[in-house]
């Protein structure tokens, strides 16, 4: 039968509803799927909050009869493995789904390929492949996890017209609009984990979660590189920490004086060396976080791109400048990383953002 236009429609409304769930589905990837038929859609279904059901049973009880002879677009290959659902391929074939066209094939052992190999076997037409460089930048976090064994590293900076993050000693500077913020909000909302250095966690007395009406309760784990332990027991972060998970990432040979106060407040401490992210970034990954969002401040920053561990950069200009006391930004336009390409410009109010990304 083959690919056609009409196949990458469907393939992207897919990809498009995969998108909804984004960071809110525990350790599985948020995968979309549409039931197709005559061309037109009789099934949707999404990965559930928390990872279940998956998205193919969803889309096909929503179908019912019409499933039979239809076809399956689905982001992800359908899993073939009995875990604490049964396998996505398995109802698919129960179905009687004709057709399945597939985005990215599954890179877990358990599954790489099996799913396609077990629809095949049942007579069904499979297509690979489709929209694949779409599906996996929205399915990027789960792959990077099961491919790399960490989570997948996005670093934001928000730059003055003249260069710079803040202003030493200043606190937090506002260097965007209400726009931008905003968008920034979303952003969290959709990722696993949220990470910022001590100097920042003092400077800024900062809260790190969603604050965009109707989306608080998707606010990332909240954490720190704090390797003597300095996070203030009245600091915002900690106060909150019964409320949204705050890890404290300090050395592993720490002070158990410094150390039991946080404990006390909620605050999980990690111990590992928060200097090198590249034992870090795992011991995260351990702990089902698939996306990390590095948020300042200009040294944290530095020691993840120095580690060749950031995988998408989202830089925010703003208009104004900041001047004499500064704090200069580790990264502009004109000197980003080599393997980064461009993937974007957007203007929210007075202030554009650029955003690269590594291939995958």
């Amino acid at each position: 039968m083959g690919v056609g236009p009409h196949d990458e429609r469907f393939m992207a409304a897919a990809i498009r509803l995969s998108r909804w769930h984004t960071g809110l589905t525990s350790t599985n990837p948020s995968v979309g799927c549409l039931i197709v038929r005559d061309g037109v859609i009789v099934g949707r279904g999404v990965t559930a909050l928390g990872g279940r059901p998956h998205a193919e049973p969803q889309a096909l009880a929503d179908a019912a009869e019409l499933a039979r002879g239809a076809t399956a677009y689905v982001t992800l290959e359908p899993c073939s493995h009995h875990g604490k659902t049964p396998p996505c391929a398995e109802a698919l074939i129960a179905y009687g789904v004709a057709r399945v066209v597939i985005a990215v094939t599954d890179p877990d052992p358990r599954v790489s390929g099996r799913g396609i190999a077990l629809l095949r076997a049942a007579g069904i037409e499979v297509d690979a492949g489709l929209l694949e460089e779409e599906g996996r930048r929205a399915l990027a976090g789960y792959l990077t996890r099961q491919t790399k064994n960490r989570p997948y590293v996005t670093l934001k900076l928000a730059i003055s017209a003249d260069g710079m993050i803040g202003r030493e000693g200043g606190g937090q500077v506002a260097i965007t609009g209400p726009a931008a913020r905003a968008q920034v909000h979303s952003l969290r909302a959709e990722t696993d984990a949220i990470l910022v250095g001590i100097g920042t966690a003092i400077a800024d007395d900062p809260l790190l979660t969603v604050r965009t009406p109707g989306l608080e309760s998707q606010s990332p784990i909240r954490t720190v590189l704090d390797p003597a332990l300095e996070l203030p027991l009245t600091s915002k972060l900690v106060n909150s920490a019964r409320d949204v998970p705050v890890i404290v990432v300090a050395r592993p040979e720490m002070d158990e004086a410094r150390a039991e106060p946080l404990r006390s407040a909620g605050v999980e401490i990690l111990p590992c060396d928060p200097y090198h992210p590249e034992v870090l970034l795992p011991a995260l990954a351990s702990r089902g976080i698939s996306s990390l969002l590095v948020e300042g401040g200009a040294k944290t920053a530095r020691l993840f791109l120095d580690a060749g561990l950031v995988d998408r950069i989202q830089l925010y200009q703003g208009p104004g400048t900041i001047g004499e006391g500064g704090i200069e930004s580790p990264l502009q336009k004109t000197d980003m990383p080599s393997g980064f390409a461009h993937r974007g410009t957007f203007i929210f109010g007075e202030d554009r953002l650029d955003e690269y990304e590594r291939e995958l």
